[in-house]
């Protein structure tokens, strides 16, 4: 084998090991914070207003109330850079950095520079509690 195709083997060798470990770490599973935060009272349904909503900037989640008694909640993360988003005004759903909007009720895009919707977050509501789901 020559100098090159030898370094060529090793060099992608050592790259499918890397993709391998870092697989491994990722488990895309929840951790034990997840687990421990699933089911923790969130907020309560008095504290969501009607066409509007509320912001956890602690626990990464935006919960809202399209309509009377319908809650919603997606990640609080601006999926144009990833900046928190901060307010919650005329059914929209704001980003500071750049002024995003997303709409309260499904968290799509409703001014950009943003191009994909705010994530879903899993949500439950028992009684008055709004907890992970």
């Amino acid at each position: 084998m020559s100098g090159v195709a030898r370094r060529t083997v090793v060099a992608a060798a050592g790259g499918t090991g890397l993709v391998a470990v870092l697989a491994a770490c990722g488990g895309g599973g929840t951790n034990d914070k997840d687990a421990a935060a699933e089911g923790e009272t969130l907020a309560r349904t008095a504290d969501i207003p009607v066409g509007g909503g509320k912001i956890l900037a602690d626990k990464g989640v935006v919960i809202t109330q399209p309509k009377a008694g319908e809650f919603k909640a997606f990640s609080s993360k601006c999926t144009h850079a990833g900046c928190a988003v901060s307010s919650i005004k005329d059914g929209v759903i704001v980003c500071p950095c750049h002024q995003s909007h997303f709409d309260v009720s499904d968290g799509s895009v409703k001014s950009g520079p943003a191009g994909s919707p705010l994530p879903p977050t899993p949500i439950q509501v028992v009684g008055d509690a709004i907890s992970l789901g």
